[in-house]
């Protein structure tokens, strides 16, 4: 007899048991969520992350186009600067002709 238990403890520990597997069922259907969560939220990270990676290199793209464009616009801005020194220069010149030539003629040459 020492070989067979009770069937009050044995239905004892069938009650127990299917308790302990709706824990665990319970426990594992409530991780599943958190993982499923966790996976949707890795793929808007993955999704933020290509995005960002599209928009470093249009920004880079972006430079240089303002960086070659700030070049020319120094190109333009210098050569107005240069036209206007060379007008002034030569209406400084004239003007320094006109009178030495004024000069020359009152002393007769």
């Amino acid at each position: 007899m020492e070989d067979f238990i009770p069937r009050k403890e044995h239905e004892e520990f069938c009650r127990r048991m299917e308790a302990e597997n709706r824990r665990l069922e319970d426990e594992n259907n409530r991780q599943n969520k958190r993982i499923g969560v966790i996976e949707e939220k890795l793929e808007e990270l993955i999704d933020l992350s290509t995005s960002i990676k599209s928009m470093t290199t249009e920004i880079k793209t972006m430079t240089k186009e303002i960086e070659k464009m700030g070049k020319r616009l120094e190109a333009l801005e210098g050569r107005d600067g240069a036209t206007w020194r060379t007008v002034v220069t030569h209406v400084i010149t004239a003007a320094v002709s006109a009178v030495v030539c004024y000069f020359f003629t009152q002393i007769g040459m």
